[in-house]
Formats: structure tokens, C-alpha cells, sequence
């Protein structure tokens, strides 16, 4: 088996990005979408695959965006299609809650293998990474019978009204969509770029601060859940300093609190590990994966400890398409495709060329004020020239110039002022160098 499309693997520009059909596409989106639902770069594509999007326009762009985190595996890998394929002309559709199948007991079999610990597990799925997250708080709190749960500065965690009040940043993601949910409180994160005192002592200070206010603030026999992304993702790709989470997971452990892993962007090889937790050691009591789980169908899951998972009451766990038959095929192509080929090193390696290359153009432009990342998910962030003052302007300039170019980039960090980089896992060699070429020229260019 392999991954490799019949798509030409090229960079190819035909017409200005965005083309006349793409533009003509974009004028009936206006008409007919709500205007809520934004775009990056309006380009409409019409097949893609390895690293590259192919548009109506016949342009070929290289994409470093995977969908956000999720076409790990590429857009059409060759086990998701078929197995997907399969699935999809046995039947669509019974739900799991009425009449089961298998794909669903396999992908959470395979979920509870693959996930951090060796403990007994158990898993649900669903379909939206907010809502595994608002099912791990439910569960949690059916579990400890408590009410409280504890988020951090720059987290990211979903667009529902629970996940909307554990999610950090307010433009767009939560402005004029209150009231949230009560008994969400937020605490400071490890980011070693930003914080006051240096980076060295970012972790011990850090951690520090979040068990005082949790113990002030909420008292921790209130604290059901702890939640954190292991790599923060929408918040700008923030890796807490090394001891911070582990500091947590053990005040967590110490105070009977479900310690739960938001690892929805970080999971499923994009880190270099199947899950950025493993880096650390870290086990967490929960975790939330979609994303990179199904090769670019929808699907999401909480995995984790049996006693936990198995505490919210029957009937009390699930939804009409979560696990849907063709997303548990897809996912089980996807799990297949990353151990076949290795994903894992495939991600790492394309750490080291992306770091080595972009800690060099750090050197040459005083714009960059940080490279950070691990694996197949790297960030720069931008900086006014000689301070750390965010620069957003500049981070826009950036991205732009990059889509105009035909390679797309993704913009995120609470002060907007980060370039994210997401190339699917499986993107060729000569592809990733060309689009760091195109970043590089973009930075010269501003």
C-alpha cells in the first residue's frame, strides 16, 4: 500500500491565486453562505492530495495546512479511500446506539492501544473535536461529582457554548456569543517566549501560579477536570517548558482531579509521536483526538481510564452520527497508513528541515522573534524589530504574499502575530523545500 497519488506532486500557477473560477466560486459563497463561516484563501479545489491542492483554475498549490492537523495522512490516501469506499456501499449509516457495527468497536480498540498508559481503557466516539471535549467534562464530572473545570491562557478547545467558554481568545471565537457556561476558570500556561522572569524559570513559575490560584480561587476538591492541549494550537502552537505538565498532571493526581489531554491538533503523528503526551511521559486520565484520526472525515473520540470513561450512565454518552460507519473505516485506513509508513519519523524529519531552515531565516530577519515546535507542527512568531511587541500586520503580509505565491499557509496566536505550518505527513521532499523557499522569499520581500 502507499499514499502516493496520481495527482503531478508540483507547485503549478496557471492564473493570479485566486483564479477567475475560483472567484466566480467565491461570488456564489457570498450569496449562499452565512457570513459567519470565513475563508483563508478562497481558491476552490477540486482534487488533492501527497502535499499539494488542485483548484478549479487548474492551479496547483503546495499546502502546509492539512486541513488544519487533519489530512496527516494526505487527502486521499490510498487505505482511507478504499476502506472508506467499502464501507460506504455496505451502508451508510444505522447508528451505533441503535443497531452497532463493528468499525466502531475496532477504531476504539485501536484507540485504546494506541493512547498514552497501559492501563484498561475504554472509548467513545463522536463527531467534532468540541464535542469530544465537552464529552470529556461530562465525564469527568459524572465521575468525581464535582463541577469545576480548569482551562489556560492562549488554550484553545471548540466552538460550542462550553468549549467556547474554555477557549482563551475572544475575536472571532467567542465576541457577541455569551453568555458561556458557568464554572470554567482559567489559569497562566508555561510559554516560555513570553514569560516575564525568562524562559528558565518559565515552568517551575508557571505551574506555581495555576495550583495557587486553583487552590485560592476554586479549591481544588471543586476541580473535576484539568484541561490542557499538550502543544497549544490555535493559541500559537505555545509548547509548554519541559516540567510544566507534569507538574500538573501530579497536582491533578494528588487531588483526585480527571486530568484530560486536549490533543485534537497534536495527535495522531503530527508531533512526532502518535501523541504529543508521549514526549513528557505524561498519562493522562482523558483524551480528546479527531482531527488527524480519519484522514479527513469527521470523527472524534475520548479515550481513557475504564473506570472513568465507564462512570457517565447508560444512554448518558453519544449522538446520532458519532462513530458513523464510513468515519470508523476512514479512521481505520488512516491508523493503518501512519504505522505502514512510519508517519511518525516522517514527522520528525520534517521538523528538522523546517526548524534548521527557519532558525536560519530568524538569524537574517529581525521580524521573527521565535521558532518553536515539534515534528510536523511548527510556528514562527512575528515581533515589531527589536522588542517583543506582536506584529500582526506583518504576520498577515506574510500569508498573503505565501497565497499568492500558490502555497498555503495558516495564520493563528492570540495576538494573531504567528505563522503555522502544517504539511501533511506524506508531502514530498522537493515540496516542503519550495514552500520554505516561498516563506523565505516572502520574509525578504516584506
Amino acid at each position: 500500500m502507499s499514499a502516493v497519488t496520481p495527482l503531478p506532486q508540483e507547485r503549478r500557477l496557471v492564473t493570479a491565486i485566486p483564479g477567475p473560477k475560483s472567484q466566480e466560486l467565491q461570488a456564489r459563497k457570498l450569496g449562499a453562505v452565512a457570513a459567519g463561516v470565513g475563508t483563508t484563501l478562497p481558491v476552490y479545489v477540486t482534487r488533492a492530495g501527497g502535499g499539494v491542492l488542485e483548484d478549479v483554475d487548474g492551479n496547483s498549490l503546495i499546502d502546509f495546512g492539512s486541513g488544519i492537523a487533519v489530512t496527516n495522512v494526505g487527502n486521499s490516501a490510498e487505505a482511507v479511500v478504499a476502506k472508506a469506499s467499502e464501507q460506504l456501499a455496505a451502508f451508510t449509516h444505522t447508528c451505533f446506539m441503535v443497531t452497532p457495527y463493528e468499525g466502531y468497536v475496532a477504531v476504539a480498540e485501536q484507540l485504546n492501544e494506541l493512547t498514552p498508559g497501559d492501563h484498561e481503557k475504554r472509548t467513545a466516539l463522536f463527531n467534532s473535536g468540541a464535542e469530544a471535549v465537552e464529552n470529556a467534562v461530562k465525564i469527568a464530572r459524572s465521575y468525581t461529582k464535582r463541577t469545576a473545570v480548569v482551562v489556560f491562557d492562549h488554550g484553545y478547545h471548540g466552538r460550542t457554548n462550553l468549549t467556547m467558554g474554555m477557549t482563551a481568545k475572544n475575536m472571532p471565537y467567542k465576541q457577541g456569543f455569551g453568555p458561556f457556561a458557568p464554572e470554567v476558570y482559567r489559569v497562566p500556561v508555561a510559554y516560555p517566549y513570553r514569560w516575564l522572569t525568562g524562559a528558565e524559570n518559565c515552568a517551575a513559575e508557571a505551574a506555581a501560579q495555576a495550583i495557587d490560584l486553583i487552590n485560592k480561587q476554586i479549591g481544588a476538591e471543586n476541580v473535576a477536570a484539568i484541561v490542557i492541549e499538550p502543544i497549544q494550537g490555535e493559541g500559537g502552537f505555545i509548547e509548554p517548558a519541559k516540567g510544566f505538565l507534569p507538574a500538573i498532571v501530579e497536582y491533578a493526581k494528588a487531588n483526585g482531579i480527571v486530568f484530560v489531554a486536549d490533543e485534537i491538533q497534536t495527535g495522531f503523528c503530527r508531533t512526532g509521536q502518535w501523541f504529543a503526551c508521549d514526549d513528557e511521559g505524561i498519562v493522562p486520565d482523558l483524551i480528546t483526538t479527531a482531527k488527524g484520526i480519519a484522514g479527513g472525515l469527521p470523527l472524534a473520540a475520548v479515550t481513557g481510564r475504564a473506570e472513568i470513561m465507564d462512570a457517565a450512565h447508560a444512554g448518558g454518552l453519544g449522538g446520532t452520527y458519532g462513530g458513523n460507519p464510513v468515519a470508523c473505516a476512514a479512521a481505520l485506513g488512516s491508523i493503518e497508513t501512519m504505522k505502514e509508513l512510519d508517519l511518525n519519523a516522517k514527522a520528525q524529519h520534517i521538523g528538522e528541515v523546517m526548524l534548521t531552515r527557519l532558525r536560519a531565516m530568524a538569524e537574517k530577519f529581525d521580524v521573527i522573534g521565535d521558532v518553536r515546535g515539534r515534528g510536523a507542527m511548527i510556528a514562527v512568531e512575528l515581533v515589531k524589530p527589536g522588542s517583543k511587541d506582536p506584529n500582526p500586520e506583518v504576520t498577515a503580509a506574510i500569508a498573503k504574499a505565501c497565497h499568492n505565491e500558490g502555497l498555503v499557509v495558516l495564520t493563528a496566536g492570540t495576538y494573531g502575530n504567528v505563522l503555522r505550518f502544517l504539511p501533511p505527513l506524506v508531502i514530498p521532499e522537493h515540496l516542503l523545500a519550495e514552500g520554505l523557499d516561498i516563506i523565505e522569499n516572502a520574509f525578504a520581500a516584506v
